[in-house]
């Protein structure tokens, strides 16, 4: 089963400094964070906030490509999770054929927010990626090491959103 999902927030993982989109269940509370790219994390903040660039962005050129087809994006689709690796799916549809690509989430979302298209994650994205959340282990056994483990044991999904990029 899918799940419509919207983008809750983003923030940045403060051991790799690697930016963190947090998606979230629009009916329900499910959370899924999927660590991507900084290029793609500024593309996805762009169309966020309505940026407009002198030049085409690499999302907006292949936006821009694909609407010279006559072609849309009807969805987009986190499909699965294999490895610690997220995979996504992206919907095109014109009047004489529909068809779906392979994507990175992070290039899936940023293309899907410049169409205005529906985000969906499927439901063993969602089982899988609790799973990999309540397996985990601290390794800094250090006081300073426990405190940060219970910040972020206590930390809810609408915290990310507090955080700007």
């Amino acid at each position: 089963m899918l799940h419509k999902v919207s983008i809750a927030g983003m923030t940045m993982d403060p051991t790799s400094n690697t930016p963190i989109i947090i998606l979230k269940s629009v009916e329900g509370n499910q959370a899924i964070p999927i660590w991507i790219g900084l290029l793609e994390a500024t593309s996805i903040v762009s169309a966020l906030k309505n940026i407009k660039f002198d030049r085409p962005m690499t999302h907006d050129l292949f936006k821009n490509f694909i609407q010279s087809l006559d072609m849309e994006v009807s969805k987009v689709e986190v499909c699965d999770l294999r490895d610690n690796t997220f995979f996504a799916k992206i919907y095109f549809t014109s009047q004489e054929r529909s068809f779906n690509m392979d994507a990175r989430p992070s290039d899936a979302i940023a293309i899907a927010l410049r169409f205005h298209a529906p985000i969906y994650v499927d439901d063993k994205i969602i089982e899988k990626s609790q799973m990999i959340e309540a397996d985990h282990e601290i390794l800094n056994k250090s006081e300073e090491g426990k405190k940060w483990a219970e910040y972020l044991e206590n930390l809810s999904p609408e915290d990310f959103g507090k955080y700007k990029i």
